[in-house]
């Protein structure tokens, strides 16, 4: 895909972003082969470089990037309803014990109409 959004763009196609049926390459950062390091009591002064460690050096992947943006971003989503106050208007109670069912509210009616 990269070799043919290339070619387009180098036969003159006047917008490369928006060749229909061509990808655009992901333009990726390039990792930094070194870390600076700054002190904790003057962080304005850089005191030295270390290497970056390898793991932290590989491509990144856009699929995983953008699935962790999305799920990342529904943690901030606000509950909607179309009521102030949903589940607080029921007469839900508790049957207590004895009756060898869970303790969870439940709703009155719902059983048959005869």
């Amino acid at each position: 895909l990269k070799a043919a959004w290339l070619e387009a763009c180098a036969h003159g196609a006047a917008d490369c972003r928006s060749l229909p049926g061509v990808a655009r390459p992901a333009n990726m950062a390039t990792a930094r082969p070194v870390v600076s390091i700054y002190k904790s009591d003057a962080p304005a002064e850089k005191s030295g470089t270390l290497p970056m460690p390898h793991v932290l050096m590989s491509p990144l992947r856009p699929d995983l990037v953008h699935y962790i943006h999305t799920n990342v971003s529904k943690n901030a989503r606000q509950a909607v309803s179309v009521s102030p106050k949903p589940g607080y208007e029921t007469a839900a109670e508790s049957w207590g014990t004895g009756r060898a069912v869970a303790r969870v509210p439940r709703a009155p009616g719902g059983g048959t109409h005869r």
